[in-house]
């Protein structure tokens, strides 16, 4: 069976469990379940703590896994990232007191991210002391343990109510990602998961509209919406007008609707798109 690491807890647990379900699989009825069975699909999902899964996953231990790409950097861990989910995105920045010096080199930093700011800190050729903590990090130059601070960054609301404000180019953009063993052998298993998961993110993103236009205005109405290869064109009953099928980004909806019916087309339709393979 194919051994899936999930995340048990945080921000990424719901979603990730979301996307799983949206992709035909299994999950768990109790947040206590530490290990589920979907023996009609031939998984098994292992709920971890988001920070261990990608050592699960490095070691071979465990086929796949969803994580933070900040997580799995963080790690050292030998996984490797396979798709990006489209979830649980954030930036890791440096941040320091408002009007401080933001000068790295020989300061304490304080971080739950401690790989990360290492790698990072040597890309740039400087050094200085890197203090782990594991949370409340915003707090840690207040507290006198730090000069500056390395967090992932949302908002930034917590950061500016601790006084503190974040410089520099970010360090990491980070969002869920689905990785594997490097290096691992193909597995078929694998691929069907990620098809099915790409499956999901194209139908969150895209929807079908379907619409009539008349035959001398399908070429403009088709660069208007060029589907992801090809709009599809049905002859109708009258032989001037043809029926037009194309997936269009779900963003676009309502601009792409306005510029049809301003070509002339009518009869303009958009339905949700539940599954898909592309």
């Amino acid at each position: 069976m194919l051994r899936i690491a999930m995340p048990n807890k945080g921000a990424l647990s719901e979603l990730a469990a979301q996307m799983m379900r949206e992709a035909g699989y299994r999950g768990r009825r109790d947040s206590k379940e530490l290990v589920i069975s979907d023996p009609d699909q031939n998984v098994e999902l292992f709920y971890l703590r988001p920070r261990d899964i990608a050592v699960y996953v490095g070691s071979g231990t465990l086929d796949v896994g969803i994580t933070g790409r900040d997580l799995m950097l963080d790690s050292g861990s030998p996984a490797t990232e396979v798709l990006q989910l489209g979830f649980g995105s954030s930036t890791f920045r440096y941040a320091a007191p408002v009007g401080a010096s933001q000068d790295l080199a020989g300061k304490r930093i304080a971080t739950s991210f401690p790989g990360l700011v290492r790698n990072h800190l040597a890309s740039l050729g400087l050094e200085a002391s890197v203090v782990r903590l594991d949370g409340a990090v915003e707090s840690a130059v207040t507290l006198g343990v730090a000069d500056i601070i390395a967090d992932v960054v949302e908002t930034g609301t917590t950061l500016r109510n601790a006084g503190l404000e974040v410089f520099g180019d970010p360090i990491l953009a980070s969002e869920a990602v689905l990785i594997r063993p490097a290096n691992s052998p193909r597995n078929p298993a694998v691929e069907v998961l990620v098809r099915r998961l790409q499956g999901v993110l194209t139908a969150r993103n895209y929807v079908m509209m379907d619409y009539d236009i008349a035959v001398q205005l399908v070429e403009k109405a088709c660069e208007l919406t060029p589907g992801l290869e090809s709009p599809t064109v049905s002859p109708l009953h009258d032989k001037g007008y043809v029926a037009v099928r194309a997936m269009v980004p779900k963003a676009q909806t309502n601009t792409v609707m306005d510029e049809l019916y301003e070509l002339g087309a009518r009869a303009i339709l958009v339905t949700e798109i539940a599954a898909c393979r592309i």
